[in-house]
């Protein structure tokens, strides 16, 4: 059995309760769900208030990695503490014939575990790197390497994926029986984000010609939802 076709272990805090016929238990729909976006939003309790802090992701197999600046109080009080990361898509707005039956689909994944502070100089690097080539794929190979001063800046957490759950709704409306009589149309107002035409920096030195890695990523379509079923 590989990696993506393990399934996921549930915990007390992760087995899915409401919606169940929307939970999946592979670890591949939880990799297919965070590989689709990298923005994340991390909980945390700061003075015994929780906050949640949205923040750019990057996955390296059983590796979540986050990062910030090393003076942000909300990433200090995560280090060795109990975090909760959560990451939505949203594909689209059902509309049903009743108001109680109105709903979106999605995709989503909810990971819980002890964020580590990445100490090691290298492990920081790749954490970085894996954050940037998420965000926007070849980039880290184009681009000037932080420095000594930088990286002393910059704080980046791990997070296991070992704790996680995943949810997913797709399709049409589910209605109630007697609803399907109605003369109220219903249906789903697809949702999909697409990135435009890259913008220079009006900065730019004369000459410079949009990389290739960058117009293939602005031909791509990001968060599409695959064709699935609830």
């Amino acid at each position: 059995m590989t990696p993506d076709e393990t399934p996921l272990s549930p915990t007390p805090r992760t087995v899915v309760r409401r919606g169940k016929k929307r939970a999946r238990r592979s670890r591949e729909d939880l990799y297919a769900v965070l590989d689709a976006g990298f923005v994340c939003h991390l909980g945390v309790i700061v003075d015994g208030t929780p906050m949640v802090i949205p923040t750019l992701y990057g996955r390296l197999g059983e590796t979540l990695y986050m990062h910030g600046s090393t003076g942000a109080r909300s990433l200090r009080e995560a280090v060795d503490g109990e975090v909760c990361v959560t990451v939505t898509h949203v594909d689209g707005v059902v509309l049903a014939r009743s108001a109680f039956h109105h709903s979106i689909n999605y995709r989503s994944a909810m990971i819980y575990g002890t964020a580590r502070i990445v100490e090691d100089r290298d492990e920081k690097l790749e954490g970085l790197r894996v954050l940037m080539e998420q965000l926007a794929p070849g980039r880290w190979d184009a681009v000037r390497r932080p420095t000594v001063k930088e990286l002393a800046k910059t704080a980046v957490l791990a997070v296991s994926l070992a704790e996680a759950s995943v949810k997913i709704r797709q399709g049409p409306p589910g209605e109630e029986e007697e609803d399907y009589a109605l003369p109220i149309w219903a249906g789903v107002l697809p949702l999909h984000t697409r990135w435009r035409a890259p913008v220079p920096d009006p900065l730019l030195s004369p000459g410079i010609e949009v990389p290739g890695h960058v117009a293939e990523r602005a031909h791509t379509t990001a968060f599409e939802s695959p064709a699935l079923t609830e």
